[in-house]
C-alpha cells in the first residue's frame, strides 16, 4: 500500500530549538522551503494555524505559484468563518492550484488561543460545531442545487456554490484524541491525524477510531502520525545530535512557538498523551526519543525518531505495520532537514514498502 510524507512549510525559519533570523513573512525563504519539499519527495506540506501568524489559503497559493506537484493542507479552524464561505474559499484555491489542496481540521484545545480569535465556546461545544461544519463543507462542494440548513450553530437559505474542488470533494485531514475526538473524525476524516506515540499507544488509538468508524457504517479513515526526526551518519552521532537539540529548546527560541501552548498544564488529550510517555521514560520502542516532548510541554508535535535514516526508517515501518499510511515529519532545522529527508530517509521507506508489496503479489 503506498505511503504518504507530509512536511512542514512556514514563512519564517526557526524552531523551538532555533531562533528565527527572518521577517515573520519572508518570501523567498517561504518559496525555497516549498521547493526543498517538492524536491525531496514529499507528497504534501502542512501550514499551520495561529491566531497570530499569517493566514494559511493565502500561503498555500503563494507556495503553489512556486512549485509544481506539492499538495497543501491547510490548518482550518471551524467557527472564524462561515462554512459556506470556506467551501468557496478552498474551492477556489483548489481550482487555482490543480487540485492541490487539503484540509487540516482543527478544533481547538487551547481555550486561550481559541479566546484570541473570539471563540469562547467549550471544548464539547467546539466538537459539536466542527461536526456541523463540515457535514456543510461536504455538502456544499457537491451539491448542485440551493439547499438551506438550520442547525444547532448555523442556518443558512438557498445557498449553492458555483466554485467546485476540482475533484468531488477536498480531503479532510483531522486529529485530536479525546472519545470526542474519535467521533468527530471517525464521522467525516479522511485520514486521521495522531501525534507520535510509543507503538502500543497507536495501536489503541487505530482501533478506537477503526471501531467507532465501522459502528456507524463509515469506510475506515486512513492514519497519520507525526514525528520529528533528528538524522545522524552513526547511531551515536545521531544521540549527540539529539541532546544537543534538546538543550536549546525553550532557551533561545522565540515565545511565539509556545504562545499557543499551555506547557505546564496543557488541557488538550493530545499532549496529556504525549507527556504521559515522557513519564514512563525517555526512550521506547526502535527509536522513539520522548525528551523533546517532556522538554516543549508536548506542545504540539513534538516527539522525536533518532538514529540513522535506516534506523529511522524502520521505526517508521514499525508503524506502517499498525495501518499508518501517512507520516508528517518535520525537523528542528526545517529546511535542512527537509533536505535531508529527502536524501536517505523517504526513499529508503518507499523502497521497502515497494519490496513488500511486489513480494505479495509473487505471492499471490
Amino acid at each position: 500500500m503506498p505511503v504518504e510524507f507530509i512536511g512542514l512549510i512556514s514563512t519564517q525559519d526557526g524552531s523551538e530549538s532555533t531562533p528565527a533570523t527572518t521577517a515573520l513573512i519572508d518570501p523567498g525563504y517561504t518559496a525555497r522551503l516549498a521547493r526543498a519539499h517538492e524536491d525531496s519527495g514529499f507528497d504534501q506540506v502542512l501550514i499551520g494555524y495561529s491566531s497570530a501568524y499569517p493566514d494559511g489559503a493565502q500561503v498555500a497559493a503563494f507556495a503553489a505559484a512556486r512549485t509544481e506537484k506539492l499538495k497543501f493542507l491547510v490548518a482550518h479552524r471551524p467557527g472564524f468563518v462561515a462554512p459556506t464561505l470556506a467551501a468557496r474559499t478552498f474551492a477556489t484555491l483548489d481550482q487555482f492550484t490543480g487540485g492541490r489542496v487539503a484540509l487540516n481540521i482543527i478544533t481547538g484545545g487551547h481555550d486561550a488561543e481559541q479566546r484570541r480569535d473570539g471563540d469562547y465556546l467549550d471544548k464539547d461545544a467546539r466538537y459539536a460545531r466542527t461536526g456541523e461544519y463540515l457535514s456543510i463543507l461536504r455538502r456544499a462542494w457537491t451539491a448542485e442545487k440551493p439547499f438551506s440548513h438550520r442547525g444547532d450553530i448555523y442556518e443558512f437559505e438557498d445557498f449553492v456554490s458555483q466554485v467546485k474542488p476540482v475533484n468531488p470533494t477536498i480531503p479532510i485531514y483531522f486529529g485530536g484524541s479525546s472519545p470526542a475526538a474519535y467521533r468527530i473524525g471517525a464521522e467525516h476524516a479522511d485520514v486521521y491525524m495522531f501525534w507520535g506515540e510509543p507503538l502500543a499507544q497507536i495501536a489503541e488509538q487505530v482501533a478506537s477510531v477503526r471501531a467507532i468508524a465501522r459502528q456507524i457504517g463509515r469506510e475506515v479513515p486512513r492514519f497519520s502520525v507525526s514525528f520529528r526526526p533528528i538524522l545522524g551518519p552513526t547511531e551515536e552521532l545521531a544521540w549527540a545530535r539529539a541532546e544537543a537539540i534538546l538543550g536549546r529548546i525553550g532557551t533561545t527560541t522565540a515565545q511565539r512557538f509556545f504562545r499557543n501552548r499551555d506547557r505546564d498544564n496543557p488541557a488538550n488529550v493530545g499532549s496529556q498523551r504525549l507527556l504521559a510517555a515522557a513519564a514512563s521514560g525517555d526512550r521506547h520502542d526502535r527509536a522513539l526519543w520522548t525528551a523533546t516532548a517532556k522538554a516543549s510541554g508536548a506542545a504540539g508535535n513534538s516527539t522525536a525518531l533518532v538514529g540513522t535514516p535506516e534506523t529511522v526508517a524502520q521505526a517508521l515501518l514499525d508503524y506502517y505495520d499498525l495501518g499508518v499510511t501517512t507520516f508528517l515529519i518535520r525537523g528542528y532545522d526545517p529546511l535542512d532537514d527537509a533536505i535531508d529527508y529527502g536524501r536517505e530517509l523517504i526513499p529508503a521507506v518507499r523502497a521497502e514498502i515497494a519490496n513488500r508489496d511486489s513480494a505479495r503479489l509473487v505471492a499471490a
